[in-house]
């Protein structure tokens, strides 16, 4: 977005006297998503705008000159989407699909373009570009810090084909290798595990209780209750001790790679 805006936001805090932690504060945000709201690299929400123009008492400003936003997501995504950006520490659990923020331009092409009903070429184009958007936060070279636990049929599912699929491995293997990541595989040998039912994104902040995300067939769900995320919390943690140890789980992933380079 324009830093215009962020700009603004800024001057208008330091004349109310205030610091980002006290400005989060009053907002019900976190100190880290102002710093990126300021600094230009995250478009607020509608009712984080709001919650501003409130706790800044500048009417309906913030809240009526957002930057346009092209962002293209599920609608029972969009909260969750928010919250990603903001997160310090994100851990993903994958049943069928790499994750959303380690997914690569064509891997993330492949898998939108199944949608039904299906998407035309420049709808297409918007939501890849937003899904590669949600990477930038990769760009951080600490926060937020990153595990994915994959089941091992997200290997093997050919998405995009062959040459997509062994590029995504790579991808995935050398931010691992950057230790920008951590990845463990859940293999087929063990059967059974308790994160079957559907993916899971677990989320902790920097100033705010730590939440949870499922995600099913056109359904999402944000679980904010302290006892349920809790409880999911223990169920990732559970699945994470059956799975592989990251150096192992690496050499699968790049003799997967190798070996759809020779399919091709």
């Amino acid at each position: 977005m324009s830093n215009i805006y962020g700009e603004w936001l800024k001057a208008q805090r330091e004349a109310a006297g205030l610091t980002q932690q006290e400005l989060a504060t009053s907002a019900v945000m976190t100190r880290s998503h102002i710093a990126h709201i300021e600094a230009g690299r995250r478009t607020p929400s509608k009712e984080d705008a709001r919650r501003l123009d409130r706790a800044l008492n500048t009417g309906d400003v913030l809240s009526s000159f957002l930057p346009d936003d092209d962002t293209a997501v599920a609608g029972y995504f969009e909260a969750a989407l928010q919250l990603e950006q903001q997160a310090t520490m994100i851990r993903e659990f994958a049943l069928s699909f790499i994750p959303g923020i380690l997914q690569t331009e064509r891997y993330a092409r492949a898998v939108l373009s199944t949608s039904f009903p299906p998407v035309g070429e420049a709808e297409c184009d918007r939501l890849v570009v937003t899904r590669l958007e949600r990477a930038e936060i990769l760009e951080d070279r600490v926060t937020p810090v990153v595990w994915a636990l994959l089941d091992e049929a997200v290997l093997r599912r050919v998405v995009g084909g062959p040459e997509v699929m062994a590029e995504q491995l790579r991808h995935i293997v050398k931010l691992a290798e950057s230790g920008r990541v951590r990845v463990h595989v859940l293999p087929f040998g063990l059967g059974v595990h308790p994160l079957m039912q559907s993916m899971l994104t677990l989320l902790k902040f920097e100033d705010q209780p730590p939440v949870a995300y499922s995600e099913g067939i056109q359904v999402g769900k944000i679980h904010d209750s302290p006892a349920m995320v809790d409880r999911l919390e223990g169920t990732y943690d559970l699945a994470l001790g059956d799975a592989m140890p990251l150096k192992e789980s690496l050499t699968l992933m790049r003799a997967t790679a190798k070996d759809y380079e020779h399919r091709e």
